[in-house]
């Protein structure tokens, strides 16, 4: 029997074929949405940066409207490196429609990426206002909440004043030793030298000016010495790494981000009002109701919404302001008598409670201690229901001092439409930070600094509404084909 005559693969072969860019991606690909509502935007502030010109010359630049498509599409997939962009526009179908099979370089894409800052805002605004007169965001409900990002830094560069300033006079010390920076360079390799050294001296200098920030409030603190603004915060695990703060705000309505703020700030406390302004900076008004949990919930913040007339609901922290010292006793302080003339409380015991000092919280509640004399608890028969545990101190309580604002809180807050509302938090915010992680897969930042941190969030930020933006104009526009 002969042996079948099989047509073999070879893989080392060169060869040309013809391809119609068209056929590439179906016409319902992802890829064919984002460019068409990119085209629906403004883009003026872009091109007005490009300096080539037909009257002047030059190489042509490439349109920022396909550099804006292919960081969307790409952070869609979950690409965050500007080399694997490249890499990809050479064989990825969807990057070789957007490119009609061009090769764009990484340097473009990269430096593409954290230029441009007031115009890529001005376009994060102008989706915001187009997804508006849709009907898909209303500001009814905005709910804020923050996230831990990782930075590029590792726990180990953190270091303090000492060691930072040594290493800074050594970096200074190789500078010096390459010599004037204008003079002529001998090839590529010392001019990447050199600008790594100047670099590393920036860094070092900027290491010590964001240590002189926290030292009034740090004496000890440390600072990285390869991402100085990175700052160490406490992960939901409980452990300790180099984040970022990201605060967000999105529309209840259909999850959309109307707001996005890197911050350095350990914890969410001081996050709400700037959110609130630069929600009505950017959108032209404010919001009707905001929604956020306990980290957010103060007195300053709550007096702070009442004033600007932002309907707030919130969660307190688990605890009653007003509470027995001891945490032993078993008389509540509904049974003592306040006495206002005297400033005292009366016990059951007929006893007196004098005042004995002031303190504030973080929530900025301010408590007044009453303690009573010890030897007047120690023989009161009602010792055993009172404060059992108090061996040589009498009992004590604390009475608050509210404002209204925080009085008319608590009483909505008690109220079920008040808790009903607080449910939809997690629904609306705990979406868009597992998207963003997960799907965009920002986990960690790819870049370095507040300022290109803050870009690389708006840019993850717009790729989640044009997500949305297409999934909603599917759905709408399925029951009218139907």
């Amino acid at each position: 029997m002969s042996e079948p005559l099989i047509r073999r693969i070879n893989r080392e072969q060169m060869c040309w074929r013809a391809v119609d860019v068209e056929q590439l991606i179906g016409e319902d690909h992802a890829a064919r949405a984002i460019w068409e509502l990119v085209g629906r935007l403004d883009l003026t502030g872009f091109y007005e940066g490009i300096e080539c010109s037909e009257e002047e010359g030059g190489r042509p630049a490439f349109d920022p409207r396909l550099l804006i498509s292919l960081w969307i599409y790409a952070y869609s997939q979950g690409i965050g490196s500007a080399r694997e962009v490249a890499r990809r526009c050479e064989w990825e179908p969807a990057l070789q429609w957007l490119t009609g099979l061009e090769a764009v370089n990484y340097h473009t894409l990269a430096s593409f990426r954290v230029q441009h800052r007031m115009e890529l805002d001005e376009v994060f605004t102008q989706v915001l206002g187009l997804m508006s007169a849709e009907g898909l965001i209303t500001l009814e409900q905005v709910v804020q909440d923050g996230t831990k990002i990782k930075a590029q830094a590792s726990g180990d560069s953190f270091q303090g004043e000492s060691r930072i300033r040594k290493h800074l006079e050594r970096a200074r010390q190789r500078v010096r030793e390459m010599g004037e920076p204008d003079q002529e360079l001998p090839g590529r390799v010392e001019q990447a030298r050199r600008r790594s050294r100047r670099e590393r001296q920036e860094r070092l200098e900027q290491a010590l000016d964001e240590l002189q920030k926290l030292r009034p409030h740090k004496p000890w603190a440390r600072i990285s010495v390869t991402e100085p603004e990175a700052r160490k915060m406490r992960q939901a695990d409980g452990g300790v790494a180099p984040n970022y703060n990201v605060q967000i705000s999105a529309d209840a309505a259909h999850s959309l981000i109307v707001d996005v703020k890197v911050t350095q700030a350990g914890n969410d406390s001081q996050q709400l009002l700037p959110a609130l302004q630069r929600i009505e900076a950017r959108m032209g008004r404010k919001p009707r109701q905001m929604l956020a949990d306990a980290g957010y919930t103060n007195r300053n913040n709550i007096e702070a919404m009442s004033e600007s007339g932002v309907d707030y609901v919130g969660s307190l922290r688990k605890g009653g302001d007003e509470k027995d010292c001891t945490g032993t006793g078993r008389f509540t302080t509904e049974v003592f008598v306040y006495d206002p003339e005297h400033d005292r409380y009366v016990c059951p015991g007929d006893k007196h409670l004098r005042y004995e000092g002031r303190h504030k919280q973080k929530s900025g509640t301010v408590f007044y201690r009453y303690e009573a004399p010890a030897k007047d608890c120690q023989n009161c028969p009602l010792k055993p229901q009172c404060c059992p545990g108090n061996q040589h101190r009498g009992r004590g309580l604390l009475r608050s001092e509210e404002s209204n604002a925080m009085i008319e809180f608590r009483r909505k807050m008690a109220a079920p439409e008040a808790q009903r509302q607080y449910r939809q938090r997690s629904r609306v915010i705990e979406f868009c930070h597992a998207w963003i992680k997960s799907k965009l897969g920002i986990r960690q930042f790819h870049l370095r600094g507040v300022a290109k941190v803050q870009m690389e969030m708006l840019w993850a930020c717009l790729t989640f509404n044009f997500q949305q933006w297409i999934r909603l104009r599917k759905l709408q526009s399925a029951p009218a084909a139907a």
